[in-house]
């Protein structure tokens, strides 16, 4: 295993980072309590040099600043797997912009391999084994134990090697260029807080139901995260987006029916049943002026010149996924081709204005997208 230091005091993460600043490349990756928590927060931070790890205590620390400049250093190569989480958490708790990211599993798509998670590929690579159990484990109890330990240092310790070995492979492709702009576009994303109402814009299946269903659900969401931040633990823990649908869609008169219907079980109906009545009762109270309604997005009508483009385009995705070793739903997704099929671009200027595709997407695909319009009505 590689040798690591814990950082537990801001004059420690100093010296560290320090040390990692000499350094063009690290890995990193955090460790988080979202199975456990509330409100998910950032439980350990590993880094890793090509000689020795760091394991950075975050409850320990006051000043992040020095990791901050690690981070947003563009001299540094940082290297994540699958770090739009990371990104996110990076940005909740520091406000951290990182320079010159690379992300192991977005390379892996442009190299069209399909087992992409971590364990798999140190396994394929390296023949090392991780055990996915620690993925689950609760991450801000402490003491840590040893093996979580072992497991935090693992995480970190192959990431420089995967990256040399991805990098390598995509060179001799010609597309390290395009998994560079990927991982760019990734470094942009911020996080967004779901604990902010109306609940139900981010709930699945909300947008098909009707206004007065829609104020049901948005009752039962409040409940819901009122129990999960009083408990301090997670939302699906509470109760799941099934049983809240099913509820918000039925509107059953009392808890033995959330239990009789199986919307519920005996336990939850104890804790819950009786406020999930209250905010049933207190949505159909509403007068339908004061009903919520979901956000609608005016589609153009979809004609059948249009129709007939949105085929020609699906069957040139699945055409080029072959051809090129993609996924289809990577190489651009269903509302990209809609966009084009809509606007119907007749040059590569057409479709550069647009700015729907990225530069690796029209490097791949802009010719054959501007032909196959080109022979559509």
């Amino acid at each position: 295993m590689l040798q690591f230091t814990f950082i537990e005091s801001d004059a420690d993460l100093v010296q560290a980072c320090a040390r990692i600043c000499k350094h063009t490349i690290i890995g990193v990756d955090l460790e988080a309590d979202s199975m456990h928590s509330f409100k998910e927060k950032i439980c350990l931070i590993q880094i890793a040099t090509c000689d020795e790890a760091f394991l950075v205590d975050p409850f320990t620390i006051d000043n992040f600043s020095p990791f901050v400049q690690v981070l947003e250093n563009p001299d540094i190569i940082k290297v994540f797997h699958g770090a739009d989480f990371d990104v996110r958490s990076l940005d909740r708790e520091m406000g951290a912009r990182i320079e010159n990211l690379f992300d192991t599993e977005i390379a892996c798509r442009f190299l069209n391999v399909r087992e992409r998670g971590l364990a798999a590929l140190l396994k394929d690579h390296f023949d090392v084994y991780v055990d996915k159990k620690f993925q689950k484990q609760d991450w801000s109890k402490r003491p840590l134990k040893s093996d979580m330990v072992a497991y935090s240092v693992g995480d970190v310790a192959y990431l420089i090697a995967l990256h040399d070995r991805l990098v390598d492979s995509l060179a001799a492709m010609d597309r390290l260029h395009w998994a560079k702009e990927e991982c760019e576009v990734l470094t942009l994303v911020r996080y967004e807080d779901n604990h902010a109402p109306p609940f139900f814009k981010k709930f699945k299946g909300a947008g098909k139901l009707d206004n007065r269903s829609l104020a049901v659900l948005e009752n039962l969401l409040q409940v819901r995260m009122d129990m999960a931040e009083k408990k301090d633990v997670p939302l699906f823990k509470i109760m799941s987006n099934q049983s809240l649908l099913s509820m918000a869609t039925t509107r059953p008169a009392s808890a033995q029916e959330m239990v009789v219907k199986k919307m519920l079980s005996k336990r939850q109906a104890q804790m819950y049943g009786e406020f999930c009545q209250k905010a049933i009762a207190g949505a159909m109270a509403l007068p339908h002026h004061k009903l919520p309604s979901y956000p609608r997005t005016v589609m153009p009508r979809k004609t059948p010149a249009i129709m007939d483009r949105i085929k020609a385009l699906k069957k040139l995705r699945e055409k080029k996924s072959v051809s090129l070793g993609m996924e289809p739903g990577f190489l651009f997704n269903n509302s990209t081709i809609t966009d084009l099929a809509l606007e119907k671009p007749a040059t590569m200027t057409e479709l550069d204005a647009m700015d729907v595709l990225r530069n690796w997407q029209k490097d791949a695909l802009g010719p054959a997208i501007v032909d196959t319009l080109a022979r559509c009505s």
